[in-house]
């Protein structure tokens, strides 16, 4: 079994259970499941859950899987499933199957269902004890053959979700400095909109290349220069020239997560949702979808991560959602544009 460009090959479950934090890019904490997708054998999708916790109505199961199962379905043609579940047997074998048969009920075809529990993993199809012992089989989740593999292709697996966020969570020691320098960047924003929405346009793209070709030279942003670029990514048009002019590369989604931590607060999230679409591009959707979610904690109103966010949630491609929003693009030069914060 492959990941997407042959970056790596399991040929075991315990393989495999190695390789799925570097396919979603995180450790799953137990009572999580991960649905992985392959087509011939080649894993073209994952999609990652919550399980309800023990104890739950049986509804909020039903639940769970009447959203994912159209998710996956989308993910056509596919051949076969693995699902794999973490946390105590009690807890995590009768959800397996319960998830397990929702997706034979709609069709497809679920070749393994296995459970890691602790540093073992453990099969619930697979009957031989040659290579699927009762007693699980030991996996070595950073220092297995698999693990090295991974990190040489590039691969990342972060300990947990909280990791993840932590590049592009906010760094309060230096909050006092971006405050004053967006204060500074305001008052000259609101000086150049006197001059009309084209002036305003010009100067983003100025700054866009201007800070995109630092990064790319490793040059860092100063204070007043995310500051000005955050301040002038409120403008829509601006906005989505950044999003045209940001690569699907690893440089630009350590950009876009750079610029928004250290963004101020009330202007995180145009860099967050720019962050989203190029993490995704990328094919991280762990980061993409906790960008777009924190885009829509600052202002649950922003109307392109909310887009995203149900494209997500839905199991889009990127190129389904880029193709449905080009048409949308405004006209850079339009003065009767409108910011989308102010």
């Amino acid at each position: 079994m492959s990941f997407p460009d042959n970056k790596l090959t399991v040929r075991s479950s315990a393989d495999l259970a190695t390789a799925v934090p570097y396919l979603i890019g995180f450790h799953s904490g137990d009572g999580s499941i991960v649905v992985i997708a392959c087509r011939d054998r080649r894993i073209v999708f994952a999609a990652r859950a919550d399980l309800p916790a023990p104890g739950s109505p049986a509804h909020h199961l039903r639940d769970l899987t009447a959203h994912l199962v159209p998710v996956v379905q989308r993910q056509q043609p596919i051949t076969d499933l693995v699902i794999v579940g973490y946390g105590a047997q009690g807890h995590i074998d009768p959800a397996l199957r319960g998830v397990g048969d929702a997706f034979t009920a709609a069709g497809l075809t679920v070749r393994e269902l296995l459970r890691v529990t602790g540093s073992r993993i453990f099969s619930l199809t697979c009957g031989d004890p040659g290579c699927c012992p009762p007693q699980g089989t030991p996996i070595e989740p950073t220092t297995s053959l698999v693990a090295v593999h991974a990190t040489v292709a590039g691969l990342v697996a972060r300990p947990d979700r909280a990791a993840v966020a932590s590049r592009f969570t906010r760094d309060d020691s230096t909050g006092d400095g971006i405050r004053h320098a967006t204060t500074e960047a305001t008052a000259r924003m609101t000086a150049l909109a006197t001059s009309g929405s084209a002036a305003v346009y010009e100067a983003g793209v100025h700054a866009i290349r201007s800070a995109l070709r630092q990064h790319d030279d490793g040059t860092g942003l100063t204070d007043d220069e995310v500051a000005w670029l955050t301040v002038l990514l409120t403008h829509r048009p601006v906005r989505d020239l950044a999003v045209d002019l940001t690569q699907p590369h690893d440089q630009h989604v350590t950009f876009w997560a750079e610029v928004t931590r250290r963004a101020d607060e009330a202007l995180v999230p145009a860099p967050a949702t720019i962050l989203a679409l190029t993490a995704w591009r990328c094919g991280d959707g762990a980061l993409a979808l906790m960008a777009a979610e924190r885009a829509l904690q600052i202002d649950p109103d922003y109307q392109l991560a909310d887009l995203l966010l149900q494209a997500l949630h839905a199991g889009l491609p990127p190129s389904a959602f880029e193709q449905a929003t080009t048409s949308t693009q405004p006209n850079p030069s339009n003065p009767n544009t409108r910011t989308e914060q102010e």
